[in-house]
């Protein structure tokens, strides 16, 4: 008697002897799965084409599907530019097509500067200039026709191309032969002599000392005063009344404005002093000192914002007031605070990009 198992076996192979020969008969062939492949279910693909066991209609002889297993077809290639991952079929090695990796974007450059215009030159145009780095630099950017320095010498910071320095007599001390002998064809009067602080020369001693000036044959600008220069019986007013009984010669007034009133009327203020002078006295002028402080207590000053308001409705009036003949702002050099124009040869300040554009 054979044991259990035997039979079994035996009656395992009669069943499937039996299944093969009614295969045949019916048309169905049985692919055999890729030993290597992984189950249908983890390649995500369900009723499809590449399934791993697929049923062919077709009548196939019953060698051909005993002969050789087919495999499955590999699915359709998706373009890598799409960026799309296909899906693994059984027994096709899995590969990830990635999408081609974005150029690096490059950082954005920096904004460039506007170039900055051209300033505005006029020959009205001036400032007052003490010695600073680069002042030569910042006489020709600002676009000045003239300046000067409270004294007959320039060395120290030389007249750029096409401006002109124009030499003061300072005070009483400065009446020398040498400082009278200064080059240019105009000389300025003496600063401020009705302020203790400044020239500080009683009306007569500037007097006496005209005579020297008169004979240089320059062209003369009064003693630039600090105040009341409109004003009947003030220190300008009685300078040019002696000037005149004596017989010298004055041939333009200089004035010096200082506003307090940081608002828009300032302006105003300004044009009504320069007109009650030239009114007074009908000669040119030159206003070789101007700006906005307040000096009561200790020194205030406008916003930027307020300075460069009035110094382009300043100039403006300048310009188009044909009995100014020059004009000056105080000053050229920039202190903090303060009203200046540069803190060097090429760098304005917000006030020196407005004078610099005025005219």
């Amino acid at each position: 008697m054979l044991p259990a198992w035997t039979m079994s076996r035996r009656r395992l192979i009669a069943l499937l002897a039996a299944f093969l020969l009614l295969g045949v008969g019916a048309g169905l062939v049985l692919v055999p799965r890729s030993s290597a492949a992984p189950e249908a279910a983890s390649t995500g693909h369900r009723g499809s084409d590449t399934s791993p066991l697929r049923a062919s209609s077709a009548s196939t002889p019953a060698a051909t599907a005993s002969s050789a297993p087919q495999t499955t077809p590999p699915p359709p290639t998706t373009p890598a530019a799409t960026g799309t991952v296909p899906t693994p079929t059984a027994g096709t090695p899995t590969t990830v097509v990635k999408p081609p990796a974005a150029p690096p974007k490059a950082a954005p450059a920096p904004p460039r500067a506007a170039p900055r215009p051209p300033a505005t030159h006029t020959a009205k145009k001036g400032v007052a200039t003490w010695e600073f780095t680069g002042a030569t630099a910042a006489l020709k950017d600002v676009g000045v026709g003239w300046y000067y320095n409270w004294s007959t010498s320039n060395a120290s910071m030389p007249a750029p191309s096409g401006v002109e320095f124009v030499p003061m007599i300072w005070g009483a001390s400065n009446v020398t032969p040498a400082a009278l002998g200064a080059p240019g064809s105009t000389l300025l009067g003496f600063n401020e002599p009705d302020m203790g602080g400044q020239a500080n020369m009683t009306v007569d001693r500037a007097l006496e000392l005209w005579p020297q000036l008169q004979a240089t044959g320059k062209r003369l600008g009064s003693p630039a005063v600090a105040w009341g220069g409109d004003r009947a019986g003030g220190w300008l007013d009685q300078f040019m009344s002696g000037a005149k009984a004596r017989g010298l010669r004055v041939d333009f007034i200089t004035l010096h404005w200082y506003g307090s009133d940081f608002g828009p009327d300032a302006v105003d203020q300004l044009q009504r002093y320069v007109a009650g002078v030239h009114a007074r006295y009908g000669l040119p002028i030159w206003v070789t000192e101007y700006s906005l402080i307040n000096f009561s207590g200790s020194p205030k000053f406008p916003t930027d914002d307020q300075m460069t308001a009035f110094i382009a409705s300043s100039t403006a009036m300048f310009e188009s007031t044909p009995y100014v003949e020059r004009y000056a702002w105080f000053g050229l050099p920039a202190l903090e605070p303060g009203t200046g124009l540069y803190r060097d040869g090429s760098t304005p300040t917000p006030a020196g990009v407005a004078y610099r554009a005025a005219g």
